[in-house]
């Protein structure tokens, strides 16, 4: 089994596709005003905006991991994205910075290397 994508729910996805874009995610479908849907630049997975009248809060959120995230994060702020917590080494051995989406999506960019499947705790395989 693999992940194939997530879909979020957002209440202008034109809005929403341009914060995408800005964020390094790139436009594969665009169906305004109801839905598009990006690849990441690097790797297999997709990400979906879905178009609904009112986005509740959320408690899930989305990571997007960035080779260069202190760079990614500067750069962003620059072009005026506002963080909630910029990039901070974390004890999970994961470096992070917060944001969110226009309509509250919680995002997270993140880098962790190795340790993101590999860390020193993961479990034994049975053999």
């Amino acid at each position: 089994m693999n992940l194939n994508q997530v879909t979020v729910a957002v209440t202008d996805v034109a809005r929403s596709i341009r914060f995408y874009q800005r964020l390094g995610l790139q436009l594969i479908v665009e169906d305004l005003p109801d839905y598009a849907r990006f690849c990441c630049p690097s790797g297999q997975a997709s990400f979906s905006l879905s178009r609904v009248a009112q986005v509740p809060p959320s408690q899930t959120l989305i990571y997007f991991e960035c080779a260069e995230l202190d760079q990614t994060v500067a750069r962003l702020q620059a072009e005026g994205v506002e963080f909630s917590l910029l990039p901070t080494d974390q004890p999970w051995l994961w470096r992070e910075a917060y944001l969110q989406d226009p309509d509250g999506n919680p995002l997270c960019l993140y880098y962790a290397g190795e340790n993101r499947l590999n860390p020193p705790w993961r479990l034994k395989p049975d053999v």
